[in-house]
Formats: structure tokens, C-alpha cells, sequence
């Protein structure tokens, strides 16, 4: 009779924490890829998400600290990148079409930061603030009260860094009323710019002591 394996699965996630045990900076993505984005704007969030990549993995701490995951959205959302570190993050080629379900994609990217700060926990492994960055027009077709409440919370409580950037004429009273920290309108597309300056700061993290106020540095790419 042929036995069966009872031995538990261990994801890759598991396996890397078990094997670095530096305190973790997971940073989630959340980018709109509704039709608005459509054009050079998706092209240029597409080299941006390279930038960030290239210039983290230039970063020896931060590719062993920093966690990144990628979630786009518009009528449907989609875990593009689970939490990985810099060097096996491998953004792919988006493209943009259809509405905006804003207010889902945030609690899914919530639901997912939640997982993963479990995960270090269960590992025994210390962790900085989290990162939720979100990129939209904020012309939600969906209810965001629930979410906006869940993000305050999180935000009062010091469980969460949010960063709402609005893009292409965005509703940016839709977009405040998401968080506590006042949003940022992107000046034009320059989606490089953004996260070339997102890759500069969770370097500053990295390099910081757990619970340490680590001032951002001035975003150039904010229209005034």
C-alpha cells in the first residue's frame, strides 16, 4: 500500500524568511489600470515599476529588508506580484482598460499587508510600518467607506503608512477622504519620478531603527 506524504507544503515565502532574518519593510503597490491610465501613462508606470526595481536592487540592505508586492485594479483586482524582495521582483507589462473599483482593491490590499505582518510574526521576525501606495484617478465605481475607515484606524494606530497619489486630473477629494496623511497629485506623468523617490525612501527605512521617524525626502514629481 503506498504511503502518503503527510509532510507540511513550505512555501517560498516561508522558506525566505527562515533563511534572512532582518526586520522586513513590506511596501504594497496598488495601481488604477482603468481605461483613464490608458496610453503613455501605462507605459510610463510600466518603466517606473522598473526603475524601482533597478535602483533597489542596487541597495544591498534594502533587497534584504524591503518587500515589495504589486495589486493593479479596475473593475477586477489582481495580485500581479506577491511579497518578494527587489531582486525577484518582476513587474509585468500592464495595460489599462475598464472602470475603477477603488474601494476593493484597497481592502484587498490591506487584507494582503495584514497576511504577510502574520507571517513575520508566526517567523519571529520584527518588521517596520508597512507601505500601501495608491495610484488613481479615485473615480471609484465602488463604495470606499469601509476601506477609508480601516485605513484611518490603521493610520492612528501606527500599523500603517498610507500614500494616495492622484493621477490624470484625479478626484482628489474622493482620494483625501481615504486616509489621514493628505494625498499628492502627480504633476503630469511622471510615474518614473514617483517611484524612483519610493525606492530612495524605503532605502532611508532600511537602513533606520525599528520605530525610528525617518523623514521623507521632498517629492519632486508632486504638482503644487
Amino acid at each position: 500500500m503506498k504511503q502518503m506524504n503527510t509532510t507540511p507544503q513550505i512555501s517560498a515565502a516561508e522558506i525566505g524568511l527562515a533563511q534572512n532574518a532582518e526586520p522586513r519593510c513590506p511596501c504594497l503597490i496598488l495601481t488604477d489600470v482603468s481605461g483613464s491610465i490608458a496610453g503613455a501613462p501605462i507605459a510610463e508606470v510600466n518603466a517606473g515599476l522598473q526603475r524601482l526595481k533597478a535602483k533597489l536592487v542596487e541597495d544591498a540592505l534594502a533587497c534584504l529588508r524591503v518587500e515589495l508586492a504589486l495589486v493593479t485594479f479596475n473593475e477586477n483586482v489582481t495580485v500581479e506580484i506577491d511579497f518578494c524582495s527587489p531582486d525577484n521582483f518582476t513587474p509585468p507589462t500592464l495595460t489599462a482598460s475598464g472602470g475603477t473599483h477603488l474601494g476593493a482593491a484597497i481592502l484587498k490590499g490591506l487584507e494582503m499587508l495584514n497576511a504577510r505582518t502574520a507571517e513575520y510574526r508566526a517567523a519571529g521576525i520584527s518588521y517596520y510600518r508597512p507601505w500601501l501606495m495608491v495610484l488613481t484617478d479615485a473615480e471609484s465605481g465602488d463604495d470606499i467607506a469601509e476601506a477609508a475607515q480601516i485605513v484611518k484606524e490603521a493610520e492612528s494606530n501606527r500599523r500603517l503608512a498610507f500614500f494616495g497619489i492622484g493621477v490624470l486630473g484625479a478626484n482628489m477629494d474622493a482620494l483625501g477622504s481615504l486616509s489621514l496623511r493628505p494625498p499628492l497629485c502627480l504633476e503630469g506623468i511622471k510615474f518614473q519620478e514617483l517611484f524612483e523617490w519610493l525606492s530612495v525612501n524605503l532605502s532611508t527605512v532600511a537602513v533606520s531603527q525599528l520605530g525610528e521617524q525617518v523623514p521623507l525626502t521632498a517629492p519632486t514629481w508632486a504638482a503644487v
